[in-house]
């Protein structure tokens, strides 16, 4: 076993819906996307996250397109309109997760 950034593996995407973010993880071969689907959970997510995701992480597997789609709830700090965060709309999450470390 050796350990990798996801960034070698996969691409990302990130937006928002209120005081959600959402990041998508898409695979870049089928294979990978089974070692994404194994060690990228929803409870690794939100440690990833610790401090800045304060709700729950919901993960969503859509394998038609080698993708994991996870749901962080309660992260924006209210959102873009009210939120005095730098990132308020979560654009700069996908490029982040993409730093996790994971073994295969």
């Amino acid at each position: 076993m050796k350990k990798i950034q996801l960034k070698e593996i996969c691409h990302g995407r990130s937006g928002d819906k209120g005081d959600a973010a959402n990041i998508g993880l898409i695979a870049y071969k089928k294979e990978d996307y089974e070692i994404i689907k194994r060690e990228v959970t929803a409870e690794r997510v939100k440690k990833f996250f610790e401090g800045i995701c304060k709700g729950e992480v919901d993960r969503y597997e859509m394998p038609n397109i080698n993708a994991l789609n996870f749901v962080l709830h309660n992260t924006l700090g209210g959102g873009g309109t009210v939120s005095l965060m730098l990132d308020a709309q979560g654009k700069t999450l996908a490029s982040a997760l993409l730093k996790m470390e994971i073994e295969i």
